[in-house]
């Protein structure tokens, strides 16, 4: 198959394509490495790719996947961090962990290989996932195929910018504040963060960051998406959360109608930052396409039942302090110490604050996660859906997280993290599924610019009918960046 080709189908077009032999899985993985060798000098998304060891693992994966895997044979990539492949480096960003093979599969691996997914490589992320945009020391930084100069997002920007550049369909992103939606918003493409509790992070861990983290992908298309939440969604045994599966399919939903809904629209976000014009004009334009399709729109205000400063310590507290016997761990395995030939000025900072949260501290943060999660579930009373931008801006330009960020100690740096990324965090902490829907982009510059929806806990079924909505009313796959034009 071309590349050129290649780069027009989404996964489940080309998972169609195998099904009916009209191309083999290898002849995808080949399109996909072209595509690799192509783009990833200019954007520098995947770290490694395996190619020399696929030939074994493939008839592996084959047998693996069963008859009817829905997705056999679609090149795919996992980030750097958040699910386990045996026999392969797992890095977490970080000069503490280079080096650092899986022993096992993690239960999300196993299903990505039962779907039928054939994973030829791993994206890069920020240091530990400690961040929205995506310049680890460990890689260098990762550019947004849009525009060269600006970071992609994070902390899945690796798997953002390659699936955007056409080397994937779609790809692995983890998401604890935002990590799926900011990268799909900054790349043009659709995240959408599940349900606390929807995808195991088993069996290593029970959870990560004590609950707002989830798993899940980020895809050009929709029904990409829900193809791959049909299969690795469902609790393992001692899963400490539960979200009670679908009445139907994903990939079933997204042919249904969304009905009427009541979608409660927000513009600004709790901290300082102001929305900016071009995102505030994309909102409304969004909030008027909503209207044309019937649905109630009003203007509503985001309360998370705490103060912004509250908000952002709790979450600085629980941030931190897991990052303490994370880092440790890594140091003693690995034998390397945790200074600055290891570990990041900001991540040296957030280690330090966070061996000084005391048990006192901790439990009070739950306290305020407590309170965030039954203040946004009861905004569900009311609403639908809540609109949002993903982000309130454009994508920054490379280097401005890090600038000055000497002076920052842990919760300072999770303050300017917050700060640039008021609106998703809160669904993170409340546990409810949220999505980045690239329904439209800056005229002046052509960067995207993405829209959330949040739903109310377990109703990911209502996100995906009302994001297939959108995708036939408003299509945004006829959009691609600028790096496609001299590479593919």
């Amino acid at each position: 198959m071309k590349l050129s080709e290649y780069v027009t189908y989404d996964a489940v077009g080309l998972a169609e394509l195998v099904a009916r032999g009209e191309v083999t899985g290898a002849e995808l993985e080949a399109a996909a490495l072209e595509a690799v060798a192509a783009v990833n000098p200019l954007i520098n998304a995947v770290v490694e790719t395996w190619p020399a060891e696929r030939a074994e693992e493939l008839e592996e994966e084959k047998e693996g996947a069963g008859e009817g895997a829905p997705l056999a044979g679609v090149p795919f990539l996992v980030k750097d961090l958040g699910v386990s492949m045996a026999g392969k480096r797992m890095e977490l960003g970080s000069r503490l962990a280079k080096g650092n093979v899986a022993s096992a599969d993690s239960y999300l691996m196993r299903r990505f290989r039962e779907s039928g997914l054939a994973t030829i490589g791993r994206t890069t992320t920020p240091e530990f996932a400690y961040g929205i945009t995506t310049e680890a020391v460990l890689y260098e930084p990762t550019r947004n195929p849009w525009d060269l100069d600006r970071s992609p997002g994070g902390s899945s920007g690796g798997s953002a910018a390659a699936v955007a550049a056409g080397i994937v369909p779609i790809a692995h992103g983890t998401d604890a504040a935002g990590s799926i939606r900011i990268p799909a918003a900054s790349t043009g493409l659709f995240g959408l963060k599940p349900t606390r509790g929807r995808v195991s992070m088993g069996p290593d861990v029970d959870e990560i960051f004590n609950g707002l983290a989830v798993q899940g992908g980020i895809s050009r298309t929709v029904r990409d998406s829900a193809a791959l939440l049909d299969r690795i969604q469902g609790p393992e045994s001692g899963d400490p959360y539960f979200a009670a599966p679908p009445d139907r399919p994903y990939s079933e939903e997204i042919t249904r109608a969304p009905g009427r809904l009541r979608v409660g629209v927000i513009a600004q976000g709790g901290g300082r930052r102001r929305t900016e014009g071009p995102v505030l004009d994309a909102l409304s334009r969004t909030a008027e396409l909503l209207a044309s399709l019937g649905h109630h729109v009003q203007e509503a205000t985001l309360d998370p039942g705490v103060g912004w400063e509250q908000f952002v310590g709790a979450n600085a507290r629980l941030w931190t302090a897991n990052l303490v016997p994370w880092l440790d761990a890594l140091a003693a395995a690995s034998g390397r110490p945790i200074d600055p030939s290891t570990v990041q000025t900001e991540m040296l900072a957030s280690y330090a604050w966070g061996r000084q949260v005391t048990g006192a501290d901790f439990v009070s943060a739950l306290g305020v996660r407590n309170t965030v999660a039954r203040s946004i579930g009861r905004h569900f009373d009311h609403y639908d859906v809540l609109l949002t931008p993903t982000l309130p801006e454009l994508p920054p330009r490379l280097g401005v997280y890090a600038e000055a960020v000497e002076e920052l100690d842990g919760l300072g740096w999770i303050d300017r993290l917050f700060d640039r990324s008021p609106f998703t965090a809160c669904f993170n902490v409340a546990g409810t599924p949220a999505m980045s829907v690239p329904l439209t982009a800056d005229p002046a510059t052509g960067l995207p610019i993405g829209m959330q929806f949040a739903a109310a806990y377990g109703r990911e079924d209502t996100l995906f009918r009302l994001a297939a909505q959108l995708e036939e009313a408003a299509p945004w796959s006829h959009r691609t960046p600028a790096v496609w034009a001299g590479s593919h």
